[in-house]
């Protein structure tokens, strides 16, 4: 059984206590659900009655999320009266995601790469992060095509470097640095819990499809300023954190803090062999990322 990543959300989940989303958010999120085969396609949506509870946020909001998946032809059926529907063929909807393509948000061009990914006998993925979120959510649809017998590597080896819990944030942290450290903690629970999801989802292969599965986390003494993922020995996925200053009840409390959304950033590809540029990016991240789990990273381990 494949681990769902997301807290509260769609298919009976609970809603969730975080502030109000704006339109845009709810449409980042959803689309999200769509390319991690969370959502799938021809499926109907929730209602817009129900997706606004979810999200607390107006109906009128919904319907602008929805209206926005519907001209990525993401969705179809848009209107007032029954849910939306998934698009059918999500294939021919898909944007262009590969090496070569403009940047695109990390949760739309992240998914069609690892699935890409997948279809090689010998899967290797390294992941350098803030969280494991968007590769946890990514390798929801290899992970669906494994189990309905569409796909079925030999190997998959998956390495994932994190920010140590011992260290201070550089973000998320409080604007006011005299807040205590509930912040702190509550990213620790968030990174352990993503770990583990994905953990767990992996090592579920070997059991289930006689895959020979490998997952490893390292932790960095350092917040990540940008995030990496490799893929297969021939790409590299890179983007940049931007923190920004926002708003978030902790605890039921209102706290400033600085953040960044990783699922949003955009993600640029590179592959070997494309071109001089692209195959010296690509030799370069893998030298670093090898670089940092052989000298400065140490054993990742899951306290608060």
């Amino acid at each position: 059984m494949v681990v769902d990543p997301q807290h509260a959300a769609v298919n009976g989940r609970k809603r969730s206590q975080r502030p109000q989303k704006s339109h845009r958010e709810v449409a980042d999120e959803l689309r999200a659900r769509i390319r991690s085969g969370e959502l799938r396609p021809g499926q109907r949506m929730p209602t817009q009655a129900r997706l606004a509870d979810e999200f607390g946020v107006e109906r009128g909001a919904v319907r602008q999320a929805l209206r926005i998946l519907q001209s990525e032809h993401l969705l179809t059926n848009v209107s007032k009266g029954a849910p939306a529907t998934v698009a059918p063929d999500l294939g021919l909807a898909a944007p262009p995601t590969g090496p070569g393509a403009p940047p695109l948000p990390t949760m739309v061009a992240l998914a069609p790469r690892i699935a890409a990914a997948f279809a090689e006998p010998h899967v290797e993925i390294d992941a350098l992060c803030l969280t494991s979120v968007s590769l946890t959510l990514a390798i929801g649809e290899p992970l669906r095509q494994i189990h309905a017998g569409q796909l079925k590597p030999a190997k998959v080896d998956v390495r994932v470097l994190l920010p140590s819990s011992d260290i201070e944030l550089a973000f998320p942290t409080p604007v006011d640095a005299a807040m205590d450290g509930r912040l702190q903690r509550r990213w620790v629970s968030h990174r352990n819990a993503q770990v583990q999801v994905l953990r767990h989802n992996l090592l579920a292969l070997r059991a289930t499809h006689g895959i020979d599965v490998e997952v490893t986390f390292r932790s960095l003494p350092f917040t990540p300023p940008v995030k990496l993922y490799l893929l297969n020995g021939v790409e590299s996925l890179f983007a940049y954190y931007t923190v920004t200053r926002r708003e978030e009840e902790i605890d039921h409390e209102p706290l400033e803090m600085y953040d960044a959304e990783g699922t949003r950033s955009m993600l640029f590809a590179f592959e070997q062999g494309a071109d001089l540029r692209d195959t010296t990016f690509v030799e370069q991240s893998y030298l670093w990322f090898n670089a940092l789990w052989e000298t400065i990273s140490s054993e990742l381990l899951l306290t608060n």
